[in-house]
């Protein structure tokens, strides 16, 4: 891996919270993701199963997790099952984990080879009373792609039927929503290289680069800071292009007197950044343009000073919804007739700002977490109001990343340059 070593420290914690929500005799398993496919004999790059890696820092294929911490036997509490390597392997794909590294990297210490896993696992199995599996219970989650994971819970159900299966997504989400200290230094770590992409693109900007070019500029500098590259596919989006919520083409020259929307931000060690700033790609903001970029970091900021212990996700919503709506009143895009006619369901200011406020952030983008819970400390939220003209072809969106404390919050992206006056300054060389 690209990043420095994880103390083992963060996922045996996590193991035994995880230990404190399991009924007793109760069993857990986790599988790595696929390495997926693409044609011929092409591949994916791969990417771990978030819940494995938290419970492991493992970042390999074919990898099974089993824990049974009331096991009479004390050494099957916690066995870890790696791909065995072999001299063909190291020479075509590189070393995989050797036993003693698996033991260093996750604090595990029975590893066994995954051609293994029956055999161990039948000298396991029939003392659980409760097995908890794994599904992908995210809301917004639509895959048709059946992951390892629904492969097991298929076998398991076929090999064992007389067992009691449990859902291990949601202790997942419980324990993922909180932070602990050691994860946030690896997000800040994302964040922080966030922040030099950010920077250099400013330096790099002007009229007549294409918004691919853009993009390398971005991905050179997270890439030589240790990051596996982007957190999640770039949006690039100049002009009218910003208007487009998942626009990812980024294949258009940026014209004099566009702004030019970037949601755009690096990964570190599978903890993802999420940045959105909007730029003049001449280097200053037309009068129009500076209104409704001041109308939406002043919503930034209120909906930030809301995400505090206590509040609650559909209230929250609802309360930045009253402060967008106060705005775009003052920058005449909507009117008091609209409010007073408007559908209760999809109020007047969706027109011009038709997406969510927040989400949670973590080892996912949309990270796992319940929005019915209350907010607080340890859980890093994102904070991302925008307004979208699309009859003046303008987008603006901003978007930082929030961490809540006992109190208050911390913004955690403080550091990168938002205020309209001081990314003037810096595309001006100032």
């Amino acid at each position: 891996m690209r990043y420095a070593p994880i103390s083992n420290e963060l996922f045996v914690g996590n193991r035994q919270r995880l230990y404190k929500l399991l009924k007793p005799k109760s069993m857990v398993v986790l599988n790595a993701n696929d390495v997926l496919p693409t044609n011929a004999d092409g591949t994916m790059v791969f990417k771990q199963n978030t819940d494995l890696f938290y419970l492991t820092g493992v970042d390999q294929e074919e990898t099974i997790l089993v824990l049974f911490p009331d096991h009479p036997d004390e050494k099957l509490r916690e066995v870890l099952f790696v791909r065995e390597t072999s001299e063909h392997i190291a020479v075509w794909e590189g070393e995989k984990l050797n036993k003693e590294q698996a033991r260093t990297v996750t604090g595990i210490q029975r590893i066994y080879w995954t051609h293994q896993f029956e055999a161990i696992f039948r000298q396991m199995v029939f003392e659980a009373e409760h097995v908890y599996l794994n599904a992908n219970e995210h809301t917004r989650n639509d895959s048709q792609t059946q992951t390892r994971e629904a492969r097991f819970v298929t076998h398991f159900k076929e090999k064992y039927p007389l067992h009691h299966l449990e859902r291990l997504a949601p202790l997942m989400h419980y324990l993922r929503s909180y932070k602990q200290p050691q994860e946030v230094q690896l997000l800040q770590e994302a964040i922080d290289i966030t922040r030099e992409g950010f920077l250099r693109a400013l330096k790099f900007v002007k009229p007549g680069v294409t918004e691919y070019e853009i993009e390398a500029e971005f991905v050179h500098e997270f890439i030589r800071r240790r990051s596996k590259g982007f957190a999640y596919v770039p949006i690039i989006a100049s002009g009218k292009n910003a208007c487009v919520l998942h626009y990812i083409e980024n294949n258009q020259v940026c014209q004099d007197g566009d702004v030019l929307l970037m949601d755009v931000a690096a990964e570190y060690a599978n903890y993802n950044a999420d940045l959105t700033r909007s730029i003049p790609v001449s280097g200053r903001f037309s009068k129009r343009q500076r209104e409704v970029y001041d109308a939406v970091l002043r919503v930034m900021k209120a909906a930030r000073d809301m995400l505090v212990p206590g509040n609650i996700w559909d209230e929250y919503h609802v309360e930045v919804g009253k402060i967008m709506e106060s705005e775009l009143l003052g920058l005449g895009l909507i009117t008091r007739d609209d409010i007073a006619k408007q559908d209760p369901d999809w109020p007047a200011y969706k027109k011009y700002f038709m997406h969510g406020t927040s989400h949670f952030l973590g080892l996912d983008v949309h990270d796992v977490g319940n929005k019915y819970r209350r907010f607080a400390p340890g859980m890093i939220f994102t904070c991302e109001p925008g307004i979208y003209i699309r009859e003046e072809g303008l987008g603006i969106r901003l978007e930082n990343n929030i961490l809540i404390t006992e109190n208050g919050n911390i913004d955690l992206m403080a550091h990168i340059p938002i205020e309209a006056e001081e990314i003037e300054e810096l595309m001006n060389g100032h």
